[in-house]
């Protein structure tokens, strides 16, 4: 079946701009997605890649601050939890618990430094990640009965921290 070049578009423009799987899009339009896939392939070889195009329009947008905001609130969130995992698994040996933790805390200070380079607001977002580990650590050391449920409500607090970061 030969299809209208207006339905290729659609497909194009539902992926890169609206930020539809390819699956979605098709499933949406109509389109088997295998077609919509072939598209897709053909475009790139006469160098209209939409994968390139998809991820330069999500950086051009707020893309690129709510992917650092995501990425820093996950991180947090992950270093909790494997606190917690490690804090409570004595099985683990002490080298690989520093040794975990260390990349765990380099990897924090990398996102936040580079978040404030290339995102200057997100700033205060760090500031206010750095306040929940800092509670984190501290709900840990003194109260570490409490710390599962504080891990647990830290994962639903993201959401909040996201948005009012935004």
């Amino acid at each position: 079946m030969a299809w209208p070049k207006e339905m290729r578009d659609k497909i194009r423009s539902g992926y890169i701009f609206d930020q539809l799987t390819l699956e979605m899009v098709a499933l949406k339009c109509g389109v088997p997605y295998d077609t919509a896939r072939r598209w897709k392939m053909q475009a790139a070889k006469t160098g209209d890649d939409w994968d390139k195009l998809r991820v330069a329009h999500t950086l051009a947008g707020d893309g690129l601050e709510t992917v650092a905001r995501t990425v820093l609130i996950s991180l947090v969130v992950k270093c909790q939890a494997t606190m917690d995992q490690l804090n409570n698994n004595p099985d683990v040996p002490a080298q690989q618990s520093v040794e975990l933790l260390a990349s765990l805390a380099d990897s924090l200070s990398k996102a936040v430094s580079s978040s404030k380079k290339i995102l200057p607001e997100t700033d205060r977002l760090a500031t206010a990640l750095e306040v929940v580990q800092k509670l984190g650590a501290f709900i840990s050391e003194h109260k570490p009965a409490l710390y599962v449920e504080f891990v647990d409500v830290l994962e639903s607090f993201a959401s909040v921290l996201e948005d009012e970061f935004r």
